[in-house]
């Protein structure tokens, strides 16, 4: 069952919706929030009730012409007379057309390819893309098995290797907190978030990513369109966030999507699979806002490495690919020789330890309701996989920070400072790009 989207008028959303009830602007944001998923999903069954969902043809080809189209139905009109009556002639006939046709296609598959080669010339990316889909296997596992079982089993699958990555250092992660639970306290330097106004709400859907979960009340893109006249309800939910310094129960469910990593991968190995995660529209917005807070006071207090690129206005591929050129050739032009050595973490944000993450964020003198919003963001999450309309149980999260969030990738950059410190402390040059680690040694 779907919501037709050709119904999907902002304008009759809006009118269905009707104005944020103003006697619950006092309520707690928890209630808020089911207030908002309960109004939402009726004002969409109003101007859009489901329906079944057709089965869609699939996309011809690209290079497969009208011609083409002809050439297939006069091929099925000589099958249907040869079946009749099964005489030789019509065979024949069949057989000849059938040649014809397999020439014409193959005819037609190479001059659309001749041209996406010529075209792409001088664009190196997409030539690659019209290589691979030549080089590239299609899959031949046949149907997914889109079973709640398989979907299950994805979720121990995923798991599973976090639990096994966090058991070989779970002693030494315990040490780590305890050492940064004692570490001495830092005079609070942010207790406390600033409240949002209807522009600064109208922006944050205006500028975020319209990516809908299937947990949203209504398709992202309907609220980015009509975000007119929700502005007073984000804005709302958002306000009594920051003032509870909590972030909302029902906005922690992740739902993980496991991606192939290559089409030419066996999708009966679950270690083929990438899972891909994604939150609630609504869960994002409240990200957006406390993340512009936070980013402003990392740029204040100076407080990440330099040498960390990655999730930083500033400091992305570029940055951090110069950085490490720069540093090899410095020292190539003094006669040394470097030794470089690339570290890439297992799993890395899904196995941040919470209690040495919240211990940084003290440590970095974060205090009050913005402290406790941000152990309130991490704990008590869990995610379920979903495969076509299967979906497993919920799986609570112990560790981790959330992925396709919008506030993890910042809190991450937060818990691997000190790597940079430590590295260096032994002699050694290091960059830092996300997950990656450059160790360079001359």
């Amino acid at each position: 069952m779907v919501h037709p989207r050709r119904l999907m008028d902002p304008e009759g959303f809006l009118t269905a919706l009707g104005e944020f009830p103003a006697s619950s602007a006092g309520d707690p944001v928890d209630a808020l929030v089911s207030l908002w998923n309960g109004e939402m999903t009726r004002a969409i069954d109003t101007i859009a009730p489901e329906r079944p969902l057709s089965s869609n043809r699939a996309k011809p080809a690209p290079w497969f012409t009208e011609e083409l189209a002809a050439m297939k139905r006069k091929k099925r009109e000589l099958e249907c007379v040869w079946r009749s009556g099964y005489n030789e002639s019509d065979r024949t006939r069949l057989g000849s057309y059938l040649r014809a046709y397999v020439a014409a296609i193959k005819a037609a598959r190479r001059v659309h390819l001749v041209a996406n080669i010529a075209s792409a010339q001088n664009r190196p990316a997409a030539l690659f893309r019209v290589i691979r889909g030549l080089l590239t296997p299609t899959n031949q596992g046949g149907s997914p098995d889109n079973s709640a079982a398989r979907c299950e089993a994805f979720a121990r699958f995923f798991a599973d290797k976090v639990a096994l990555i966090r058991s070989d250092f779970d002693t030494i992660l315990t040490a780590v907190s305890e050492d940064v639970m004692s570490a001495p306290a830092c005079p609070v330097l942010l207790d406390s978030f600033q409240l949002v106004e209807l522009e600064d709400v109208d922006k944050i859907l205006g500028e975020a990513r319209p990516t809908t979960c299937i947990l949203d009340p209504c398709p992202s893109w309907l609220v980015r369109e009509a975000r007119g006249g929700l502005a007073e309800w984000v804005k709302v939910v958002v306000n009594a966030s920051l003032r509870e310094g909590k972030f909302p129960a029902s906005l922690k469910m992740a739902v993980i999507k496991p991606l192939l990593k290559k089409p030419s991968l066996d999708p009966t190995q679950f270690g083929n699979f990438q899972p891909i995660s994604n939150l609630p529209y609504l869960g994002k917005v409240l990200e957006h806002v406390v993340a512009s807070q936070l980013q402003g006071f990392l740029v204040d207090t100076d407080f990440l490495d330099p040498a960390q690129s990655g999730f930083r206005l500033g400091h992305g591929t570029e940055t951090a690919l110069v950085a490490l050129v720069d540093d090899l050739r410095r020292k190539l032009d003094r006669g040394s020789v470097s030794l470089l050595v690339l570290l890439d973490l297992s799993a890395a944000f899904n196995t941040v330890d919470h209690g040495i993450l919240l211990g940084r964020l003290a440590g970095m003198g974060l205090g009050g309701t913005v402290l406790q919003r941000l152990h309130s963001f991490l704990e008590g999450r869990s995610q379920m996989v979903s495969l076509g309309d299967a979906c497993s149980a919920p799986q609570p999260l112990t560790c981790g920070v959330p992925q396709g969030s919008v506030l993890s990738p910042m809190l991450f950059n937060i818990y691997m400072k000190p790597l940079g410190e430590i590295i260096r402390s032994f002699g050694v040059r290091c960059h830092l790009y996300a997950d990656d680690v450059q160790l360079c040694h001359s």
